[in-house]
């Protein structure tokens, strides 16, 4: 059934066009190519559509819901104009990103912000950004867009990226939120540059580092600077950043996984600049 428009039977075969189409949008070159993403699950599309996302298509599958919402998702998609899809239990698992799906998969347009696309601070409040490195695994992107937005980051600047920011497992772990953090990607140079002429300091994360985090001033104008997974923050940044930091480690682990190191430095900013309710 359509949400929209004239009532389209349910699509059972897997040979169906749009099936394949989408198995294809799991790569992240047909995805560029059509300048799409996919949203997989309740939570993540409601968001999308409270944001205004004009999603480009919404597939479905009573079979696989998880509760009672998902009709009125379904209206509400709708009302915004989304063609609505109905797929077959077996079609709907083929097409799926998740192991366990929910019955609910939508295609939405990508988006590019450049740096001079980030909005201004509100008034009285000194700019929160967060610049993070060559993050490896979509994941962990993921983890720290949801952490960016819990600490009220006013942006994410994603340097040098390794993995996609519009992998369907960003958006999961983001949890829906990378449609209402400001995302920029941009190369190291022009950030540092950007940030430099605007006055916004810059605080890196490093073992290396001899100051504790939370004894170095986390107030004013501040970009904080995480590093990738494997090899953490690049000479380039290490030596550009106004004053480098550390998570102090007591056990045999010499550091934390970047998403975890993000949350905890963020919201030790969070504490020092006033926690915001």
């Amino acid at each position: 059934m359509s949400c929209v428009g004239v009532a389209e039977a349910v699509i059972s075969s897997l040979q169906n066009p749009r099936v394949k189409q989408l198995v294809r949008l799991r790569d992240r070159r047909p995805r560029d190519e059509a300048g799409v993403l996919l949203v997989e699950g309740y939570r993540e599309i409601r968001r999308a559509l409270e944001k205004g996302i004009r999603l480009t298509e919404l597939y479905h599958c009573p079979g696989w819901y998880l509760g009672e919402n998902e009709p009125a998702l379904l209206a509400q998609a709708a009302a915004a104009g989304t063609p609505c899809i109905e797929l077959s239990r077996d079609a709907f698992a083929k097409v799926a990103y998740r192991e366990r799906p929910d019955g609910l998969l939508a295609v939405a347009p990508q988006w590019r912000l450049g740096l001079d696309d980030l909005p201004a601070p509100a008034p009285g409040r000194d700019p929160f950004l967060l610049v993070v490195e060559g993050i490896e695994k979509p994941g962990n992107l993921g983890t720290i867009l949801r952490s960016a937005d819990a600490a009220g980051c006013d942006a994410v600047i994603v340097c040098d990226p390794v993995t996609d920011p519009f992998n369907p497992n960003v958006v999961r772990a983001s949890t829906g939120v990378l449609f209402s953090v400001p995302l920029v990607v941009a190369e190291s140079a022009l950030v540092r540059a950007w940030l430099r002429a605007r006055g916004i300091r810059t605080v890196a994360t490093t073992p290396a580092a001899t100051r504790l985090y939370s004894d170095a001033d986390l107030r004013g104008p501040l970009a904080v600077v995480m590093g990738s997974e494997q090899y953490g923050l690049s000479e380039f940044w290490l030596r550009e950043a106004a004053e480098p930091v550390r998570i102090p480690m007591a056990g045999q682990a010499d550091s934390l996984n970047v998403a975890m190191a993000t949350l905890i430095t963020l919201f030790e900013a969070v504490r020092q600049r006033g926690a915001r309710a």
